[in-house]
């Protein structure tokens, strides 16, 4: 059963590829997007990673896109990411003020 090959992926045309880009809605890629960057805000403030430089990056990211979907998607969808900005910058507050454990 090892010799049995995987089927390969079906690869779309570049008119289809042309059709998805057509159906696609900008606001649903922000979303996507707001959600990526608010999943990296927070892992860059893991202590085993932490790199606030980016998770401040990432906080920003999110307060200036958070605006431009006000009235494209319904409104508890910018009250909850609103709320995850807010969570995100109290969590890089918290992690600003703890001292960086010290390399021995």
């Amino acid at each position: 059963m090892a010799d049995e090959q995987q089927p390969e992926p079906e690869e779309l045309t570049p008119e289809e590829l042309l059709e998805h880009i057509r159906r696609m809605k900008v606001s649903d890629l922000l979303l996507s997007t707001i959600t990526t960057v608010a999943q990296l805000g927070y892992a860059k403030l893991d202590p085993a990673g932490r790199d606030l430089e980016q998770a401040k990056l990432a906080i920003e990211s999110l307060r200036a896109l958070l605006p431009v979907l006000e009235g494209a998607v319904p409104e508890e969808v910018t009250r909850d990411f609103s709320q995850v900005t807010a969570n995100l910058q109290l969590a890089y507050a918290k992690a600003a003020e703890e001292k960086p454990e010290e390399e021995g």
